[in-house]
């Protein structure tokens, strides 16, 4: 599925129609804090999945 310029225009309207332009930004920032906690808890989990096999043992 392959976006083009013009669905991509059609996109960003809609989504400026359904929060307005004065929820954007807040909205935008908050998608930002949520995927770097993501993204930082994902790096935890992958760190001690290592630590746990480093050490031979299988917990669960």
């Amino acid at each position: 599925m392959n976006l083009g310029p013009r669905e991509i225009v059609i996109l960003l309207i809609v989504v400026l129609v359904l929060f307005g332009a004065k929820r954007l930004p807040d909205s935008a920032r908050s998608l930002g804090r949520s995927m770097r906690i993501f993204k930082s808890e994902m790096k935890e989990m992958k760190a001690d999945d290592t630590v746990i096999e480093e050490d031979g043992k299988t917990e669960k």
